[in-house]
């Protein structure tokens, strides 16, 4: 008799589990159209939990996260991997999420006395624009690559620049520069400058480099700032997939046209893996062959991506 009273017990809580789970009624609408009263409903959703009928499973988004992070970290070889849930269809969006938590990281990392080379671009204006004041002291911010361009197009050098400088109090070191020389005859007598090789060579002495990846599609921000002329930009669209603060690379993360890269102002991006913080920031479609390419090249210790970004380059 027992048996048979828990087994319309079975199919009653798992009518009323269906209409509750599934159906997504409240316990009141289900003990009206059952004419059961409410403790009742309750008591039978209850024994579909314990009996096995009803399965709850919590599933926590960040232990997916950490397991990516540790991932990408075996495989890319990298001290740090961050990753960050972001609307990874929507990059204006991507870009601003990235942004913020950089940001912060930046707040926990940075120390008195440290010396903070940045880029320029849309990536690390979002960067800049998330700072908030901080409280390391004699903090030196500097400009990895000249940003003087020959449009009016913005790459946001000087907004990143003084952003920087706000938030660690400091004045910042501006490279007065165009990154990308019209031949190299001009750019190596320009680096022979005392003043311009001091602030090249402040550069190197950062401790701490943040930086983005551009593209190579027609869109590219570096192809709209004058730097190249139409045979530059066919050689760099064949032979690269991005570049590091101005300098192009192909998949293997190797400079990819010489000339080009003769005639770029800032840091050599060798030096980028010396330092102890070199943190590559990007995400989304469009950049991840540049940002594939920056792994296999080594130049970055820390990346803060996106999680589809970090999916396909840990599955590809």
């Amino acid at each position: 008799m027992s048996k048979l009273i828990d087994k319309k017990k079975a199919l009653k809580s798992l009518e009323v589990a269906r209409m509750y789970y599934e159906a997504d009624m409240g316990q009141v609408e289900i003990s009206n159209q059952l004419n059961l009263s409410r403790p009742t409903v309750s008591r039978l959703l209850q024994f579909a939990q314990d009996n096995g009928i009803v399965q709850i499973k919590i599933v926590d988004p960040f232990s997916c996260i950490e397991s990516l992070e540790a991932t990408l970290q075996a495989k890319y070889g990298l001290k740090e991997a961050h990753v960050i849930y972001a609307d990874y269809d929507n990059y204006k969006n991507l870009t601003q999420q990235l942004g913020v938590y950089t940001a912060n990281y930046l707040s926990d990392i940075v120390s008195d006395g440290d010396i903070i080379g940045v880029s320029w671009g849309t990536t690390l204006y979002e960067v800049a624009d998330a700072l908030q004041s901080q409280k390391a002291e004699n903090v030196q911010i500097v400009e990895l690559k000249g940003s003087v361009t020959y449009t009016p197009t913005p790459v946001y050098g000087e907004d990143v620049l003084m952003k920087f400088g706000e938030a660690f109090h400091t004045a910042p070191h501006e490279l007065p520069l165009p990154v990308v020389f019209e031949n190299q005859t001009t750019h190596d007598v320009v680096l022979k400058d005392r003043y311009i090789k001091k602030l090249i060579d402040l550069g190197k002495k950062t401790n701490i480099a943040i930086f983005t990846v551009g593209t190579t599609r027609d869109d590219a921000l570096l192809f709209k700032t004058g730097y190249f002329d139409k045979n530059d930009i066919r050689k760099l669209q064949k032979n690269a997939v991005g570049d590091i603060c101005s300098r192009f690379i192909n998949e293997n993360g190797d400079i990819a046209v010489e000339d080009v890269n003769n005639r770029t102002m800032g840091i050599e991006l060798t030096e980028l893996k010396e330092k102890e913080h070199s943190i590559l920031v990007a995400g989304g479609k469009r950049k991840y062959e540049a940002i594939k390419a920056a792994l296999a090249g080594k130049y970055a210790n820390c990346l803060v991506t996106d999680v589809e970004t970090a999916q396909k380059l840990i599955n590809e």
